[in-house]
């Protein structure tokens, strides 16, 4: 429980079980039951007579984006549909037929609606009015949206600086609303701009940037046909890119192979029942990893090294690196290969955890390939050595020259549907001249030109009271965000708090003195104007950039799109006294983009382009240019192995999502693949960590972590047995996140080490 401003909330709601229910993990995924359930969430949420139209719009040409992930679409789209069970799961929530209106306000106090779990609160339904939580009071209660701008620029003016403002963007939001909204915070004075990639991909994009130039993947969609082989590395595609199994599914049927990299072994990268094909929907589907490395949490260092240890002995009496690509496009090879022998072969070995046959087939493979797609998400990121992981990536790539050809490169695959276009069109905490200066010629007023807070640091600023108005756009920050109790006391510590949302979440139910909640459109509603539906524009995982128009009726009469809210909170507070003129600009999404494509480049006549499945920004990576970068070549990394002293009772704790979730929102509580049901409070572990500990199948044990002698609990979760490494332990967030500490983070990026906390147990005394 965390109490502020007279009020007891609790961060994480009542601990209670839902009655688990345990089955034997799936060996494949999707199929028939994946169209089963999917259809389920839709008909349930939705009604039977909105779904089937609404899901045959969904990633389609004159359609919307996915609300979900950012994996890309197809040049041509299926007709059958080009969507995943997932992916209509984000749907049904998005658009379901409940509401959270006046009368569910007046019924349920904070501190009552803050005992609720998360699946609870997420289930409540769609926010259909602007509502406000005054000081001191209980319950929200409605207010006009010109109120609620004017209550927002009286906080804003308060300030005794700009600084201790922080405008949060969530990966959900469109280019056109995330473009507006950095614009107005520069124009506030402030470059406090932390955003969820701070959270997931950061690493990624330091990693890339030091290394090839520029902070995204160089693989396109098509790349994946071409492949030879493409490695899986810290990633569950069946569950949280389910639509990526079909590129691995056509990347085997050209003969290619997929070898897969993670703790756990995964339902989604053994075996593929493509529904939209008789042999997955009837039959046996398609078998994708033909090679799982079973490594230890946060060694994947160490078992890359020992392939490329391997490979460069290999190299010394056959050709197995592409030493052409590396002489012409690289530098640092030698100091590379001197740093690689300091390591030795039993010492990695050892390190991963994995047997030295699979590694040996592994190494056999690579050896004669040169077609390489490296893939990875959070399970590299988010750890204190996340950037250097991705740079051991890269080193293996340069190696092989997979770079700047087909079926060859570098592929983080991002979590949210928009992430990559937010700090493509300017979301970001650190100063770019080149974007600076063209905001003067654009729009006539100086941005600011010192760095702003990234989320470690605007948690940090709003605890210690330098931070006092937070604004989200989109998002659920309290849920996602590492440290838990210390974010919800930081939120708590704030003058004001603004959600911009869909949904009620947790975080809408951690309030500051004063709060607000601004319900916006959805993803797939009409968006009109004039009785003209507006269109908006994504940009997907891999760097293409298209429409998204939504078709459904927005779910309330009093809903504003997210331009025209970050326009009205900008117009109350400029008052007409500003360079931009606000008002045209939130209401005219084609002047959007004309200056936006003004501002950056490589938007220019994005609104022309953006028709049918869009177009790819430019990516240096695929022209082999990396003329920016030292010495005008990409750069090889010296990376060293991880430290986390671990004593003979800890152990490294990754945090997971289930197959009823994606990032912090619960559709359900089921992990189907993996065999559980109907509960979230669970910890997987090794058989033989339980026989040490004297753990029994369901034994209640509590998970602890301690780092510079703060003592973090989550209490109370089910013991399940489960094939992962001895000394690891796998359990899903947000459930875990009260366990990672606000402090620790990835050296260069500030990423949370959410896959690799230190932690001890202790069974439950009842």
């Amino acid at each position: 429980m965390a109490q502020e401003n007279n009020r007891k909330v609790s961060f994480e709601g009542d601990i209670k079980f839902t009655g688990i229910k345990l089955k034997t993990p799936e060996v494949y995924a999707a199929g028939f039951k994946a169209v089963k359930v999917a259809l389920e969430h839709t008909f349930k949420e939705m009604g039977v007579s909105r779904s089937l139209p609404t899901l045959s719009h969904m990633n389609q040409k004159d359609g919307f984006d996915c609300p979900g992930c950012a994996w890309p679409d197809p040049e041509k789209p299926s007709k059958l549909g080009e969507y995943c069970e997932n992916g209509a799961k984000a749907l049904a929530e998005e658009a379901t037929l409940k509401q959270v209106d006046i009368n569910f306000f007046e019924k349920y106090s904070l501190e009552e609606l803050s005992k609720w779990s998360d699946f609870e609160i997420g289930k409540s339904g769609r926010i259909e009015t602007p509502m406000i939580l005054e000081e001191n009071c209980t319950h929200y209660k409605p207010i006009s949206w010109e109120e609620s701008f004017n209550v927002i620029a009286e906080e804003l003016k308060k300030l005794n600086s700009p600084n201790e403002a922080v405008f949060y963007t969530s990966g959900r939001s469109s280019n056109e609303a995330a473009f507006l909204y950095g614009l107005f915070a520069r124009a506030f004075g402030t470059n406090n701009m932390p955003d969820c990639s701070n959270m997931c991909h950061e690493s990624s994009g330091v990693a890339l940037v030091e290394t090839l130039g520029i902070g995204k993947g160089s693989v396109k969609l098509e790349d994946f046909e071409d492949a030879e082989v493409v490695m899986v590395i810290g990633q569950n595609p069946g569950t949280n890119h389910p639509r990526m199994l079909s590129a691995l599914e056509k990347c085997k049927n050209n003969g290619g192979h997929v070898v897969s990299i993670n703790p756990l072994e995964e339902a989604g990268l053994t075996r593929f029942k493509n529904p939209q094909e008789v042999n997955g929907l009837l039959f046996s589907g398609t078998a994708l990893t033909d090679i799982h490395l079973p490594v230890k949490i946060n060694e994947d260092v160490a078992l890359l090294k020992l392939i490329m240890k391997k490979l460069a002995l290999l190299d010394t009496s056959e050709p197995v690196f592409d030493h052409d690509f590396i002489n012409k496009y690289t530098a640092g090879y030698e100091s590379f290969l001197s740093h690689l022998n300091q390591f030795s072969e039993e010492e990695l070995l050892k390190r991963c955890g994995v047997k030295e046959s699979l590694i040996n087939q592994t190494v056999a493979l690579l050896a004669k390939k040169k077609k390489i797609i490296v893939c990875w998400a959070m399970g590299l990121t988010q750890h204190k050595n996340g950037v250097e992981n991705i740079k051991e990536c890269v080193n293996l790539l340069l190696l092989k020259g997979s770079l700047g050809k087909p079926g060859a490169g570098t592929c983080p695959v991002r979590g949210h549907s928009n992430v990559q276009g937010d700090r493509s069109v300017g979301i970001m905490h650190f100063v770019d001249k080149e974007l600076n200066n063209n905001i003067k010629k654009v729009f006539n007023f100086s941005a600011p030109q010192e760095e702003g807070y990234d989320t470690v640091k605007a948690i940090e600023a709003m605890h210690e009271n330098k931070a006092k108005v937070f604004i989200a756009l989109g998002g659920n920050f309290v849920s996602a965000a590492s440290d838990t109790e210390y974010t919800a006391n930081a939120l708590q510590k704030c003058n004001l708090t603004v959600h911009i949302s869909t949904k009620l979440n947790r975080s809408h139910l951690i309030p500051g003195k004063k709060a607000l909640i601004l319900p916006t459109l959805g993803r797939s509603e009409q968006d009109k104007k004039d009785n003209k539906i507006r269109f908006l524009t994504v940009e997907n995982s891999m760097g293409k950039v298209h429409r998204t128009k939504g078709i459904l009726p927005p779910s309330s009469t009093n809903l504003k799109s997210e331009p025209e809210i970050v326009g009205g909170i900008a117009n109350a507070y400029f008052n007409g006294n500003h360079s931009v003129n606000w008002s045209d600009l939130s209401e005219n999404y084609d002047l959007i983009r004309e200056k936006m494509g003004a501002v950056i480049p490589s938007f220019n006549k994005v609104s022309k382009k953006s028709e049918g499945t869009g177009y790819y920004l430019p990516n240096n990576v695929r022209e082999l240019d990396f003329s920016k970068l030292p010495q005008g070549k990409a750069q090889f990394s010296n990376c060293n192995l991880p430290s986390h002293e671990l004593s003979e009772n800890d152990f490294l704790l990754m945090s997971i999502r289930s197959h009823d979730q994606f990032n912090t929102t619960i559709y359900g509580l089921n992990d189907r693949y993996r065999g559980i049901y109907n509960e979230r409070r669970i910890v997987m572990i090794n058989e033989d960590d339980m026989e040490k500990f004297q753990l029994k199948k369901l034994d209640k044990i509590n998970i602890i972590s301690n780092y510079d002698g703060v003592t973090r609990i989550a209490r109370q979760f089910l013991v399940i047995p489960y094939k992962i490494p001895k000394g690891n332990l796998a359990a899903y967030f947000p459930e875990t996140n009260v366990l990672i500490p606000h402090n620790q983070f990835a050296d260069k990026s500030y990423t949370p080490i959410s896959k690799s906390v230190k932690v001890t147990i202790e069974k439950c005394s009842s």
